[in-house]
């Protein structure tokens, strides 16, 4: 068992984490009560059409659940079964009219099941059958015409069924139903239509509680031990029932039978039954004459009874008592004469013997006056005294000199408009005085005097205008006085003198105008609450004034509403003192604007409401809450804020229920949030949320977080998009962040227009050349050109620039052609009709070689740029010797700087310098020259590539600053005929 129970745990648990993982912590239309468990939930006034949809977003660990005045009309199967720790489930105030026969399975927990108040007519007879450990049904209010004999056969712990006002008529099959049901303690019949209780089957033993009243029960019908177990009995205002009904039955058990406005008669039920009178409540029975109540006495001191707890009269058209109680036993508890027509009580002569009576009310009848009882007998017993709803205008002096223990008087709700001093005068075990709901405009110095063991005084609802010096002087031990409700625009400097055990005082709803500190400071010992709600309180200035410095002890302060427009301005340092304060209402007082040290004093306050506290849009200081850093729940509705910084509610590290509603704030950012880690409850009910892009994170945090609630999110519009809902806004277009492209955008092509002319200056011919070896290949020309490669149709491809050709003509070509070199000339050689470029192209791949012939117009020329660049890529890329350079002028360094490819070339493969007309032996420089270049042009394309490629990997920079140095002297130096031109890296 102890295993099974364990995994049981363990199932649960992890479904319930399942559970959560799966859905967010904001219902669609019920509210999560803040209780210790958090288990209880609320759905009042839900909008859904169904009961499905209300509850299926519920967590499975609910164990209270109320859903009521919706229209609903039906509970569909299983509506209830991913809640199966339901403990109380109630549905009332709704307009049921079917529920499915399964509508309730999987409820085994169920213990409270309430359905009052519903349009339902039948019930299946298997509707309850998964309820077994069901204790209290309650099914008042709706319109069962019949119960089904099997309708309660599953529910075996069930001990209270309220069949109130329906319309029940069958009482044997509702017998029937029942009679199976051991732990039935309470069953409620009242306001059917039942005539009889005629009956196949009888009442479960433990049934104690019978109500019957307001039924159109004529004669009862049952057998006599139908009802021998029953102890309290009420068969109110069944208008025919006679005392011959209850002839012959066994009432044995009855401790409270009520049979108000029957046709019974009070004296035959008593002769001619086995009630025991002194359990009988003789309300409503026509005992309204004094010989009727003389017999009554008589008859209940015949049953050799010498006291009885208590004598209920109520209702029976009584005008007066004179001594009619001296033949009773002795009632020690209760004698209840209210609801008669009773005009005077005189001073309680009718109660002279009645020595051990604790309590009498006298409610709901005529009294006017209450006449002085200097002179009468002293009633000592009696404790509690009531003349409640009643017509008292006046109460004379010593009106209570003969009741002097009485320790609770209340005497409210009276026109109560004139009380003599000495009214009160020797209640001194007084505890209670209730005097609210009057007509009184003054009370003396001397009005209490006797009262020295007062504890609570009500006066709230009267017409006091002024407090005097010396009023509650005597009131030591007073703890609890209500001036609420008056119009008291003055308190004089004495008017709380003796006050020193008082703890709470209500001054609310008076015309006040200032709070005086120092009168209140007098109280500082004691005082815990003060109410100064709806006052007349303003202020104009900020000038530092608290008039609670000394209220070191206060725990609760209330300044709501203050007429007619609210405080408007609090003063700074307003709440200095209060250091010990748990609640502050402030609400709907229009103050124009909080201080940052506002609430400084506060450190230990708990509740905060400003609800209505500002005037138009409104913005909370940073750090207003800075050191309440114990505050539990925070009110802040209706305020006109539009935004919040985190460093309002930086340091509410304990804040758990925060109230937003009917603000103006488009957005909230969901930091502030994060930073409450204690938060439970956030209301943002009302508030124009955009459903924008501000708020797309708002929405995601509201629906996938597991500690907050959002009461009723799923009713948040969007004010910007009517007939759309907040939560489920469309957030798809945020997550393209445009911004962030045209940044990204824009800064890319900044920095492209910035590499550009660095990319032009240094690329653009490989880029070109890639461009034309790209068309070359696609034009079926790349194959072709590289199987000749081998097989050179010339020994040298010539690139020259035009002004150059004399010398090309004259020089280069019948020197090397004559020596049986092959060279390709472009105006000669290239092919007629075809694209420049493809005979450039062919040129290079088809000559052994490519000569160079620089010059300044060779490095102005376009062409001559591709030129070289191609035979430079196949020297560099494809590791081919092809590439000579010859120049035919001296060309200064600064000139070459910004021909990248060519000073490449020249710190890497030889060169040939054309000797000028200042050759001190032309003919043999000449001659040196062509004899090189002839024997460059027969080398082979790959001779010493893998001793150059060693050379260049081990030793680059001497290389480079050798061949630099080698290339000054050969340019600046007068050549001779054994000097060497070719200048190897």
């Amino acid at each position: 068992m102890a295993n099974s129970a364990c995994r049981e745990l363990v199932v649960k648990a992890i479904f319930t984490c399942l559970f959560e993982l799966a859905f967010s912590y904001s219902f669609r239309s019920c509210i999560q009560i803040p209780d210790y468990n958090r288990t209880t939930y609320r759905c009042i006034n839900p909008h859904e059409p169904e009961i499905t949809l209300i509850v299926k977003d519920l967590l499975p660990t609910a164990t209270n659940l109320t859903v009521s005045f919706s229209t609903l009309g039906k509970i569909p199967e299983g509506t209830f079964q991913h809640l199966p720790n339901l403990n109380a489930l109630v549905l009332d105030y709704n307009q049921l009219d079917s529920i499915h026969k399964d509508a309730f399975n999987n409820l085994s927990k169920l213990k409270t099941l309430n359905l009052s108040c519903n349009g339902i007519q039948s019930l299946h007879r298997d509707v309850f059958s998964d309820l077994y450990n069901l204790e209290e049904l309650l099914l008042a209010n709706t319109t069962l015409t019949n119960i089904d004999t099997s309708l309660f056969s599953n529910l075996p712990n069930l001990q209270t069924l309220d069949l109130r006002r329906n319309r029940l008529r069958n009482f044997s099959a509702l017998v029937q139903s029942i009679t199976h049901l051991s732990n039935l303690t309470k069953l409620d019949l009242s306001f059917n239509s039942l005539t009889s209780l005629h009956h196949s089957a009888p009442l479960p033993v433990s049934l104690a509680w019978l109500y019957l009243s307001n039924n159109n029960l004529s004669e009862l019908g049952c057998d006599k031990n139908f009802l021998r177990y029953v102890k309290v009995l009420d068969f109110s205002d069944n208008a025919l029932l006679s005392f011959q009904t209850f002839q012959g039955l066994n009432l044995g058990n009855v401790t409270y039978l009520r049979l108000r406005f029957t046709n019974v008669s009070a004296i035959s039920l008593l002769k001619n039954t086995t009630v025991q009178p002194w359990n009988m409540d003789f309300s409503g029975l026509k005992l309204k004459d004094n010989n009727a109540l003389h017999s009554l006495c008589v008859l209940l001191r015949s049953h050799h009874k010498k006291q009885i707890p208590k004598l209920i009269l109520q209702s029976n058209f009584i005008r007066s008592v004179n001594f009619t109680f001296d033949q009773c036993p002795n009632i020690t508890n209760v004698i209840d004469l209210s609801r008669n027509e009773l005009k005077s009580k005189g001073c309680l002569e009718f109660l002279n013997k009645q020595s051990k009576l604790k309590t009498l009310k006298l409610e709901h009848n005529h009294l006017t006056r209450l006449y002085s009882c200097k002179k009468a007998k002293k009633l000592h017993s009696l404790r509690n005294l009531s003349f409640r709803y009643n017509r008292i205008l006046e109460v004379s002096g010593y009106a209570f000199r003969h009741t002097p223990k009485i320790t609770n008087l209340e005497l409210n709700i009276n026109i109560i408009a004139y009380m003599d001093h000495k009214a009160l005068s020797g209640l001194r075990d007084l505890i209670t005085l209730r005097l609210d709901n009057n007509l009184l405009s003054d009370i003396f110095n001397d009005s209490f005097e006797d009262l020295i063991s007062l504890k609570t005084l009500n006066l709230r609802n009267n017409q006091l205008a002024v407090i005097f010096d010396d009023s509650f002087r005597f009131l030591q031990n007073l703890t609890i006085l209500d001036l609420g409700g008056n119009k008291i625009s003055q308190l004089k400097p004495r008017a709380f003198k003796g006050l020193k055990s008082l703890a709470n005082l209500y001054l609310d709803r008076n015309r006040l105008k200032e709070i005086d500190g120092t009168l209140f400071g007098k109280l500082h010992a004691t005082l815990r609450v003060l109410d100064l709600q709806a006052n007349h309180i303003v202020y104009f200035t900020e000038h530092t004034h608290s008039p609670f410095i000394n209220l070191s002890k206060l725990l609760d302060l209330k300044l709501d509403m203050q007429q007619p427009n609210g405080i408007n301005l609090l003063p700074r340092a307003f709440f200095r003192g209060l250091t010990s304060l748990k609640s502050l209402y402030l609400t709907n007082n229009h103050i124009t604007g909080f201080g940052d040290d506002t609430f400084d004093d506060l450190t230990n306050l708990e509740f905060l409401t400003l609800d209505n506290s500002c005037v138009g849009i409104a913005q909370l200081k940073s750090g207003i809450f800075k050191n309440l850093r114990k505050l539990k729940t925070l009110y802040l509705e209706n305020m006109g804020i539009k935004y919040f910084s985190k460093e309002v509610f930086g340091n509410l590290t304990g804040l758990k229920v925060l109230h937003l509603n009917r603000n103006a704030m488009l957005s909230l950012d969901i930091g502030l949030l994060e930073n409450l880690t204690k938060l439970t409850d956030i209301d943002l009910r009302s508030c124009p949320l955009s459903c924008g892009c501000q708020n797309s994170d708002l929405q995601n945090w509201t629906i996938s977080n597991q500690r907050l609630q959002f009461p009723y999110l799923y009713n948040i519009t969007c004010q910007d998009h009517p007939g759309s809902y907040f939560h489920n806004f469309d957030t798809n277009v945020c997550y393209l962040d445009l911004g962030l492209y045209l940044f990204s955008s824009t800064y890319a092509l900044t920095v492209l227009f910035t590499l550009l002319p660095l990319l032009y200056d240094r690329l653009y011919w490989k880029f070109k050349y890639g461009y034309y070896v790209f068309r070359s290949w696609f034009g079926e020309q790349w194959r072709r050109l590289r199987d000749q490669e081998e097989n050179y149709k010339f020994d040298a491809f010539i690139s020259y620039n035009s002004a150059d050709e004399k010398w090309v003509m004259e020089e280069l070509s019948p020197n090397l052609e004559g020596s049986s070199f092959r060279l390709c000339l472009h105006h000669r050689d290239f092919e007629l009709g075809r694209d420049i470029v493809d005979n450039i192209v062919a040129a290079v791949y088809g000559s052994r070689k490519t000569i160079c012939v620089v010059s300044q117009s060779f490095l102005r020329s376009e062409w001559c740029s591709l030129e070289i660049q191609l035979a430079s890529y196949r020297l560099f890329q494809e590791m081919q010797d092809v590439l000579l350079l010859v120049f035919l002028e001296p060309i200064a360094e600064r000139q070459l700087s910004a021909y990248h490819r060519m000073r490449k070339v020249m710190l890497k493969k030889t060169y040939l310098q054309w000797p000028g007309s200042d050759c001190s032996d032309p003919a043999s420089a000449k001659e040196l020259f062509w004899s090189q270049l002839k024997r460059a042009l027969r080398s082979s394309n790959t001779e010493g590539q893998e001793e150059q490629k060693l050379k260049e990997d081990n030793d680059q920079k001497k290389q480079e600053k050798a061949g630099v140095e080698e290339r000054e002297y050969f340019v600046n130096q007068t050549p001779t005929d054994d000097e060497i031109y070719y200048l190897m890296p």
